[in-house]
């Protein structure tokens, strides 16, 4: 495979064009952010990276709480705009038709369209360059009541998850295999024993 060397730059990907709300109920806002993504397992931590010219940024310094919210393939349009308009002049849980609804563990509110919602309480703010980095805490997570199966398995394949990559919007799709499917000993076959009288 022959390769062309580029200077550094943002080109991960995929990665999720997540919906983040913050704000209230009586206020809520809402902005599209692909720079995010899990810091730590125990504490749950995550992060998200946010210009500070953008509204959010003042509202989420402010608070120190916001909601990721995942995309599913119907809130994809929501997701474009929420990432190109600013809530300074546009109510854009109105232009989209979102529901802000409360959280569990925090004031921001969550959109009730999306299947999973992190509730978030911000621990610290790291100055980056173009952008911060909240760094927060997870202290909860909602989910649609219609991917847990009747075990309490959670079935995320069944909501329509969006990715991004490079400008573009992805529906996810095929399955590949699941964590650990490389390493997994293969099952013996057991062959059927004859058992019939001669």
């Amino acid at each position: 495979m022959s390769k062309e060397k580029w200077k550094g730059g943002a080109l991960l990907a995929p990665v999720p064009p997540a919906l983040v709300s913050c704000g209230s109920i009586e206020k809520p806002n809402v902005l599209t952010v692909a720079w995010t993504g899990i810091l730590n397992t125990h504490p749950p931590k995550t992060y998200i990276s946010v210009r500070p010219s953008r509204h959010s940024y003042g509202l989420i310094k402010e608070s120190g709480e916001f909601v990721i919210n995942l995309t599913t393939a119907p809130l994809t349009r929501a997701a474009d705009f929420c990432g190109v308009r600013s809530g300074r002049d546009t109510d854009k849980f109105a232009q989209c038709s979102l529901t802000p609804e409360p959280s569990t563990e925090v004031s921001a509110p969550s959109i009730a369209e999306s299947p999973v919602s992190l509730e978030c309480r911000v621990t610290d703010i790291i100055p980056l360059g173009t952008h911060d980095m909240f760094m927060a805490d997870i202290l909860a997570v909602t989910v649609d009541n219609s991917l847990i199966s009747a075990d309490g398995k959670l079935h995320l394949e069944k909501s329509g998850l969006v990715a991004y990559a490079h400008g573009e919007y992805f529906e996810l799709g095929r399955k590949l295999g699941f964590f650990g499917f490389s390493v997994q000993k293969k099952k013996k076959r057991h062959t059927a024993r004859n058992t019939q009288k001669k």
